[in-house]
C-alpha cells in the first residue's frame, strides 16, 4: 500500500515537473511528509531535486528531509546554498541528527557551519562529534531530562511545563544523585499519579538500563528492543548521565545495519549503491567481486589437472554447474541464517558447536536427498552406475562441506570481534565451488578407475 501510494506521488510530482504546473507542485510538496518526499528525491534529477526544496516553506520540514536524504543527494543539494540558510535549518533539528549531518561534511564547511550556529547548539554538537558515529555517544540525544531525587512531584511538574519544554522526546525523567551520577528513572505516568508532595526517590525504580557512551549502536538497539523500552541513557565513565538512545533511533540502527549486512554479503560494499553514479557503483563492487575472481582462477587450475578425465568421459562436465550451484546455494542460506541469528542475538558466539553441528546435520540430510535425485537422473542418462554414485557423494559432500563453511566462517569472524556479514557472499560461494569441483573430480577419478 506504501509502495502504491510512494509510486503515485512519485509520477505525479514527475507530470507536474514536465508540465511546469509549479503553483500546484508547491502544494504537493508543502502538504508531503519529509520522508515521503525523500522517496521522490531519489528518483529526480539533480536539478529537479533543487526545484523541489526551493518550495518547501517550513524550515524544520526541510530539517527533517535533510536527515532522510541519502549522503550524495544531502551533500549536492547543499553545494549550492548559503551558508546561513543551512545554519537556520539545522537550528532546527535535534542535536543529534545535526552532528549525523555535519559529520559528512567537508571539514572547512562544517567548521564555519559550527562557527556560525549558536554557541549552546554549536557546544552539543561538537560534543556528539567526539564519539565514533556507530557508538552510543555518537547517536545519543543530548536533550532529556535530569531531576534530583529529593526533588517533589509536583516540583517536577512545575520544571516540566517551565524549563524543559524544549526537550525532544520526554518519555523518562531522569533520577541523580548530588554527584549528578544517575540513580533512578520514572515515568510520566508514575509522576501524575503519586501524591503531589512525594519526593522522585520514593517512586522512582532505582533498576536502570544504561549503556556507555563506548558500547557499539548495535548492542545498544538489542538492550532497547529486548527490554522495551522507549529510551536508554547513556553515560560516562563515572556513571554520569549524557544523553539517551530513544526508540526511533534504533529503529533506523536495526535498518541501517540489515542493509549492511544484506550488501555486504551479496558482495556490493556497505553502501547504498542504487543512488550512485556508475563510476562509484562500479568502485565499490570492484573489490568485492575480487574473491570470485580468484576463486574462478583456483577452480579453473583444478579443473585442469582432471583434463585428461575429462576427455575420456566428456559427460563429467554436464554435473559440475549442479554440484557447484547446490553446495553454493546451501552454504548461502547457512550463512544467511548464522549473520542474522548473530545480528538479532538469537545466537551467541558461546553457540558456536551447537549451530556448526546442526547447519552440518542440515547440509548432510539435504545432501542425501538431492544426491540420490541427481545420481538417479545420471543413472538414466548415461547408464553408468560409477557416475552416477559419482555424482551423488559429490553432491552431498557439496552440500555438506558447504552448510559446514557457511556457518562456520560467520562464527569464527565474530569470535574475533570482526563482522560476520563480510563472510559471507562471495567468500563463502568461491570457496564452496573449488572444494566441491575437487572433490567431485576426485571420487569419479577413483570411482571411474581413471
Amino acid at each position: 500500500m506504501q509502495r502504491d501510494r510512494n509510486k503515485i506521488l512519485i509520477d505525479s510530482v514527475k507530470r507536474l515537473l514536465r508540465r511546469g504546473a509549479l503553483h500546484h507542485l508547491r502544494k504537493i510538496v508543502n502538504k508531503t511528509h519529509a520522508a515521503d518526499l525523500s522517496m521522490v528525491f531519489r528518483a529526480l534529477s539533480l536539478s529537479n531535486q533543487r526545484i523541489l526544496f526551493d518550495m518547501i516553506e517550513a524550515i524544520n520540514q526541510k530539517g527533517v528531509l535533510f536527515s532522510e536524504l541519502d549522503e550524495d543527494t544531502f551533500l549536492d543539494i547543499i553545494k549550492e546554498m548559503n551558508i546561513d540558510d543551512i545554519v537556520e535549518i539545522l537550528e532546527q533539528m535535534p542535536t543529534d541528527d545535526v552532528a549525523d549531518l555535519v559529520g559528512r561534511l567537508p571539514d572547512d564547511m562544517s567548521s564555519t557551519i559550527l562557527e556560525k550556529m549558536e554557541q549552546e547548539g554549536s557546544e552539543e554538537v561538537e560534543d556528539l562529534l567526539r564519539y565514533d558515529d556507530d557508538s552510543a555517544g555518537g547517536i545519543m540525544v543530548p536533550d532529556f531530562i535530569a531531576l534530583k531525587e529529593d526533588v517533589t512531584a509536583s516540583e517536577v511538574i512545575e520544571s516540566l511545563q517551565k524549563e524543559h519544554q524544549d526537550v525532544e522526546m520526554p518519555f523518562y525523567l531522569y533520577v541523580i544523585d548530588e554527584y549528578e551520577r544517575l540513580v533512578g528513572v520514572c515515568s510520566l505516568r508514575q509522576l501524575v499519579v503519586v501524591p503531589p508532595e512525594t519526593p522522585l526517590k520514593s517512586f522512582m525504580t532505582t533498576d536502570v538500563f544504561s549503556v556507555q557512551t563506548s558500547m557499539d549502536q548495535e548492542e545498544v538497539a538489542k538492550i532497547v528492543a529486548s527490554y522495551d523500552v522507549l529510551a536508554v541513557p547513556v553515560v560516562d565513565e563515572s556513571n554520569k548521565i549524557v544523553g539517551i538512545v530513544t526508540v526511533d533511533d534504533v529503529i533506523d540502527i536495526f535498518r541501517q545495519e540489515a542493509t549492511e549486512d544484506i550488501l555486504k554479503m551479496a558482495g556490493v560494499g556497505e553502501e547504498f549503491v542504487e543512488t550512485k553514479s556508475i563510476v562509484k557503483s562500479t568502485r565499490i563492487r570492484l573489490p568485492w567481486l575480487f574473491a570470485s575472481c580468484i576463486g574462478g582462477i583456483v577452480a579453473f587450475f583444478v579443473i585442469g589437472r582432471f583434463e585428461e578425465s575429462l576427455n575420456e568421459f566428456v559427460y563429467l562436465a554436464a554435473f559440475i554447474p549442479v554440484i557447484m550451484g547446490m553446495g553454493g546455494n546451501i552454504g548461502t542460506q547457512s550463512s544467511t541464517i548464522v549473520v542474522r541469528g548473530l545480528a538479532t542475538g538469537r545466537l551467541l558466539i558461546r553457540d558456536f558447536w551447537p549451530v556448526i553441528f546442526k547447519e552440518l546435520s542440515i547440509g548432510l540430510i539435504l545432501g542425501i536427498i538431492y544426491g540420490t535425485l541427481i545420481g538417479t537422473v545420471a543413472q538414466f542418462q548415461y547408464g553408468t552406475s560409477a557416475l552416477a554414485i559419482s555424482v551423488s557423494l559429490a553432491v552431498v559432500l557439496s552440500m555438506s562441506i558447504a552448510a559446514l563453511v557457511g556457518s562456520l566462517a560467520p562464527m569464527i569472524f565474530a569470535r574475533f570481534n570482526i563482522d560476520p556479514a563480510v563472510a559471507s557472499g562471495p567468500f563463502v560461494t568461491t570457496s564452496i565451488d573449488i572444494i566441491s569441483v575437487y572433490f567431485y573430480f576426485h571420487i569419479a577419478t577413483l570411482l571411474l578407475g581413471i
